[in-house]
């Protein structure tokens, strides 16, 4: 399969992060899909006329890791399993290829948009001192000191960019959660994120549609924290982890 997925990304034209910089899309709309990593190929032959490639350092498949901060008690993703709207997302994120860090805060608003700020912080920071403190004191309306880690999401990223329109197209896999230093990997599922700063077309939305692909996806956060956590609640989010166990077992 993956010999399949290298063949089919070399069939795209390349982007490189600098030629990006206009399609950040801080602000933005999200809609999310997932399925199984034996339709990515054929996606991806589909996807190839409306789309260019990130390429980094040649790489077109890059490594993300990823560290999520909440509470005690889990507020931020209570929160999510709640639906409540106005919520927070904090995490350390470093771009392995590049060996770029940042510390972002995702705020996702009453309006449905998400809105992402971050600080370049190469290494995990301490949360309770210097820059790290004060960004998040300025951004968040709790106090940053009841911060902790709470897991580690890694995973390999292919990011496509639209021809023609803003829109960024996300594919997530080799998915991997780590906590206390015990790993649960996923590597049968894709998680496809379109990324728009309105509703236009969106060229991939059609290819899911003609699939019969279903939108609809739970945030990697939320999924590994209901699947890494036996004491949190998840009664909202069981059918979305169902849904998850029937795309990985096809």
């Amino acid at each position: 399969m993956q010999e399949e997925v290298t063949h089919s990304l070399n069939l795209f034209d390349p982007i490189t992060l600098e030629e990006m910089e206009g399609v950040k899309l801080m602000d933005r709309t999200d809609t999310k899909f997932t399925f199984n990593i034996n339709e990515l190929p054929t996606i991806l032959e589909e996807a190839k006329n409306y789309y260019r490639i990130l390429s980094v350092e040649g790489n077109r498949i890059s490594r993300y890791k990823t560290l999520y901060f909440d509470t005690q008690d889990f507020d931020l993703y209570n929160e999510h399993h709640s639906g409540k709207l106005n919520r927070y997302k904090i995490r350390h994120r470093t771009y392995v290829e590049s060996n770029i860090g940042f510390l972002e805060v995702k705020f996702k608003n009453n309006k449905g948009r998400t809105l992402k700020t971050r600080i370049k912080e190469v290494e995990v920071p301490e949360l309770n001192t210097g820059k790290a403190f004060e960004f998040l004191k300025k951004m968040l309306p709790f106090d940053p000191l009841i911060l902790l880690p709470k897991i580690w999401i890694n995973y390999s990223r292919i990011t496509l960019v639209n021809k023609t329109s803003a829109e960024r197209l996300t594919l997530d896999l080799n998915l991997e959660f780590e906590k206390n230093g015990k790993k649960q990997i996923l590597d049968q599922l894709v998680i496809a994120e379109v990324k728009q700063d309105s509703k236009v077309a969106s060229p991939f939305i059609n290819i899911m549609r003609n699939k019969h692909i279903r939108q609809g996806s739970i945030s990697k956060y939320c999924f590994g924290i209901a699947s890494s956590y036996s004491e949190v609640k998840k009664n909202n989010f069981k059918q979305k982890l169902s849904n998850v166990k029937k795309i990985i077992n096809l």
